[in-house]
C-alpha cells in the first residue's frame, strides 16, 4: 500500500483544489494536492514539501482529518488528509493544470479523483468547522 498526504486548506470560508494535469494518473480530476511520501519523510513532512513544489507556498500541516485505503486497479494507496494552513505565499499551480477556491456549496460541481470525492461526501456533512478546529 502507497502512503499518499493531501492538505485540506481552509481560507476566508473557501477550500483548495487542484486539478491534476495531463499525462498524469486521473488527469483532469480534481483533488486536494498534495502526493506520494519519499523515503524517510514523515507525512507531515511530506505535505508540506509537496504543497510548496506543487503550489509554491508554505503550508502548516494540523491533524489528520480522515485516512481512507482505496484500491484502484494499478495501485492500493493510503490517503491521508491533513488539515492545513497557509504561513507564507500565495498558492499558485506549479505542477498542477489550475487551481481554485471554493465554496462547499460548489463541491458538487466538479468531478473529483475517486479517493477525494468520498472525503467531499464527509466535508459537505461536516462543514469547513470541523477542518478549523483541528488546523495548526
Amino acid at each position: 500500500m502507497i502512503p499518499v498526504v493531501a492538505a485540506l486548506i481552509v481560507r476566508d470560508g473557501r477550500l483548495l483544489i487542484a486539478r491534476r494535469p495531463e499525462g498524469k494518473h486521473m488527469a483532469g480530476r480534481w483533488e486536494f494536492p498534495g502526493g506520494k511520501l519519499e523515503c524517510g519523510e514523515s507525512p507531515e513532512e511530506a505535505i508540506e514539501r509537496e504543497i510548496r513544489e506543487e503550489l509554491a507556498a508554505e503550508i502548516r500541516a494540523g491533524r489528520v482529518y480522515q485516512a481512507i485505503a482505496y484500491s484502484y486497479p494499478e495501485k492500493d494507496v493510503l490517503l491521508l488528509f491533513y488539515a492545513a494552513s497557509v504561513v507564507s505565499g500565495e498558492p499558485r499551480p506549479v505542477e498542477e493544470a489550475e487551481i481554485r477556491w471554493i465554496t462547499l456549496e460548489e463541491l458538487d460541481e466538479y468531478t473529483f479523483a475517486p479517493v477525494d470525492a468520498m472525503l467531499v461526501e464527509r466535508l459537505k456533512r461536516d462543514g469547513l468547522g470541523a477542518l478549523m478546529t483541528i488546523q495548526a
